[in-house]
């Protein structure tokens, strides 16, 4: 219950703005103003620790504890390294990025593209964090995008080093910070050092701008690529680019000309120059490494700098050994094997002569036995997963290629993966499909398309492949239309959460397509007349003298009947089922039930067991959670995707199969909460209030 509490909670924060860049959330609920304040006020440096200078902190495995890559590491701040430290001298910029001892070159690749956008870059590191006396406390933060969220992240600044050598990323001259700080929180995030390791540029990139990354193979390039580039590099894109490897000791293997294979490297910059009479595409790459550069055409000290221009050389203005260097823009597409965009969202672009896509989000999750139906290989639960439509309205302006129709990028990410490495699990596979919705369903919001609709409809659509990255990201060119997004890990009753954006050329509508929140049970009336005289005797015989049967007697009674029944599986109804049953139905208060009352119940349980032989499809005696949504649908409910995933939390097995008894007691549940509601709720509003009293009264039933 706290947990749901929670949930709603967190909504309405979103709702009130909490979660955007200017209004972040606090990460593990740590404040960066009132911690400085009070370290100041002390006269102590901060030591954060929930994120302690502790083994733990580096990793689980390769840098866990007892490592032989862990040996010799101790934690220093910068105030301990150098007499002299500062957190970012004369603005940052590509050349403070070196890779140390971990591998999340990735990440690096991406933060070296950050620093060639000085707005993008005050988003994660926020200004007026520095050394200067008076003003240190030994604490800094920094904020990422997280999964439709910013968060504020704030550590403290003792970092790994061994032999007094920063262990992972520094800067080139030593005395500079920032880099390897925002590291370390980008480690806390994510639950270590380690989990880090391994990775793709984009990912960074999102983390970064909370943007949308879209990923280009070479072998097969875009014929607009080098102005899609261009283009991208205006509007202040980040962008990296690698070249894949064919086994695992290509793994940062060195080519003759100097390109380092299975590395993550950033675009930062391309341009046109004069060279021979014709005009010569030319491409900018750095190398995180710092050093390690291309010495084919274009090369630092190549002699085509000598055939172009003054103005273009001073223009191009390329400097030996940091790690960046140029190279023409086919010998890029010859040697390197991808390019990675990460488009940005509305709010990041504050110049309005930019063209900006618009922006479209939901969370959603995929929950076993209820939300977590498979790819469409699984047509029995794919029907199961969340589903979203999407209405596309007008076509592009202008389109490159001169196709018509409406340019939209669609990204899955899966979240949190990497925090749960240290728990043995790892990304799941995953991709989405999306079909065209039949004009029968146009405009209809509240309906959860079934089995039927999927075995009858081929996709218009889908991601590429269903992979296990982070995040599956394609770009599609639909005419008008609706659409319907499903998103779905690879196989069923995968646990996971997950975030679906859409960046559009135009305005698009999108929402989450889901049953509504309604009960169609019709109430049973009965009196005294409509009792048989054979039911009369037999209340006579359960009842006992005093007429009533009490939530005690209706377990003795109903466990006796159940137990002779071969056709159904169940351990017994609990107490706390049967005493749901009597404040379904007692009308006087007693806690008791009376001749009419159990007859009743008698007609509901009766109707139950109908539904429960009809579902059980393979007469195991158990109905799948999958076949208990047909039930409960059949028994006049219609609920969303978060209620069936806590209709199977509360009443399904560990093998996800529901006996009868669970049956049983979640339809009487579900009408007691409607009757419950219906009754208490102002004015057919929709709504009620409760006061605590109330609310207790109401919860304790």
């Amino acid at each position: 219950m706290a947990g749901i509490a929670s949930t709603l909670q967190h909504r309405r924060e979103k709702d009130r703005g909490v979660g955007t860049n200017s209004r972040a959330v606090k990460y593990l609920n740590q404040d960066y103003e009132a911690l400085r304040q009070s370290c100041l006020e002390s006269g102590r440096l901060f030591q954060d620790d929930s994120f302690p200078a502790q083994t733990s902190s580096l990793g689980h495995n390769e840098l866990g504890p007892g490592s032989s890559k862990t040996r010799g590491v101790s934690w220093k701040r910068p105030t301990e390294l150098t007499s002299d430290p500062e957190f970012i001298v004369s603005g940052a910029s590509r050349t403070d990025i070196c890779q140390g001892a971990l591998g999340d070159c990735w990440l690096l690749a991406a933060i070296a593209s950050l620093t060639l956008n000085e707005e993008v870059l005050a988003r994660v590191v926020p200004h007026g964090q520095n050394f200067e006396r008076g003003e240190y406390a030994g604490i800094f933060h920094f904020q990422f995008w997280q999964y439709g969220e910013w968060v504020d992240v704030v550590i403290d600044d003792r970092l790994p080093v061994r032999d007094d050598e920063l262990l992972f990323v520094h800067s080139a001259e030593g005395r500079e910070f920032w880099s390897a700080l925002l590291e370390k929180a980008y480690a806390k995030v994510n639950g270590s050092y380690e989990a880090l390791s391994g990775g793709t540029t984009t990912e960074g990139f999102e983390d970064f701008t909370g943007g949308i990354a879209e990923v280009h193979d070479l072998d097969r390039p875009d014929p607009h690529l080098f102005h899609i580039l261009l283009k991208a590099l205006d509007r202040g894109s980040l962008m990296g680019c690698s070249i894949d490897i064919t086994s695992s000791s290509d793994s940062e293997a060195v080519t003759s000309q100097k390109l380092v294979k299975g590395h993550a490297y950033s675009v930062t910059g391309v341009s046109e120059v004069d060279y021979c009479g014709d005009k010569e595409k030319l491409i900018r790459i750095r190398n995180p490494w710092g050093q390690v550069e291309w010495t084919g055409a274009w090369s630092d000290d190549s002699m085509q700098w000598r055939q172009i221009s003054d103005d273009d050389r001073e223009r191009l203005s390329h400097r030996s050994e940091d790690g960046e260097f140029w190279m023409s823009f086919s010998d890029f597409l010859r040697h390197y094997s991808r390019v990675e965009i990460c488009n940005l969202t509305p709010d990041v672009l504050s110049d309005d002569s930019v063209s900006k896509w618009a922006l479209s989000m939901f969370e959603g999750s995929w929950r076993r036995g209820s939300t977590a139906g498979g790819c469409r290989n699984y047509p029995d639960t794919f029907w199961t997963n969340p589903q979203f439509v999407i209405k596309l309205d007008e076509e592009d302006d202008d389109p490159e290629d001169g196709e018509s129709g409406c340019s939209l990028v669609v990204g899955l990410i899966q979240k949190n993966r990497r925090r749960m490495r240290k728990m043995g699990e790892d990304m799941h596979t995953m991709g989405f499909a999306i079909y065209e919705v039949p004009d029968e369903f146009c405009g209809q919001r509240n309906v959860h398309l079934n089995r039927n609709f999927f075995l009858r409809h081929a996709s218009a659509a889908r991601s590429e492949t269903f992979v296990n990255l982070r995040e599956v990201c394609s770009r599609f060119c639909l005419p008008p239309g609706e659409y319907l997004l499903v998103p779905s890990t690879f196989e069923p009753q995968k646990n996971g959460d997950f975030c679906v954006r859409v960046f559009s050329e135009k305005q698009a509508d999108f929402q989450e397509l889901d049953d509504p929140i309604e009960s169609r049970v019709e109430k049973l009336e009965l009196d005294e007349d409509d009792v048989d005289d054979g039911f009369r005797r037999l209340f006579g015989q359960l009842a006992g003298t005093d007429c009533e049967i009490s939530a005690f007697e209706l377990q003795r009674i109903l466990n006796k009947v159940v137990t002779k029944r071969s056709d159904i599986k169940t351990d017994g109804f609990s107490l706390a089922t049967c005493r749901n049953m009597v404040n379904l139905l007692d009308k006087d208060g007693s806690g008791k039930l009376g001749l009419v009352e159990f007859k009743v119940l008698w007609t509901k349980i009766e109707k139950y067991l109908d539904i429960y032989r009809q579902k059980d499809v393979d007469q195991s005696g158990t109905m799948s959670s999958t076949e208990m949504r047909g039930a409960v649908e059949e028994a006049g409910f219609s609920l969303n995707n978060p209620l069936h995933q806590v209709l199977v939390a509360r009443y399904s097995e560990s093998d996800l199969t529901v006996d009868f008894d669970n049956f049983v007691g979640c339809l009487v549940r579900l009408e007691t909460m409607f009757d419950m509601f219906d009754t208490l709720k102002k004015d057919n509003s929709g709504t009620i209030e409760l006061t605590l009293l109330e609310w207790l009264n109401v919860s304790m039933l």
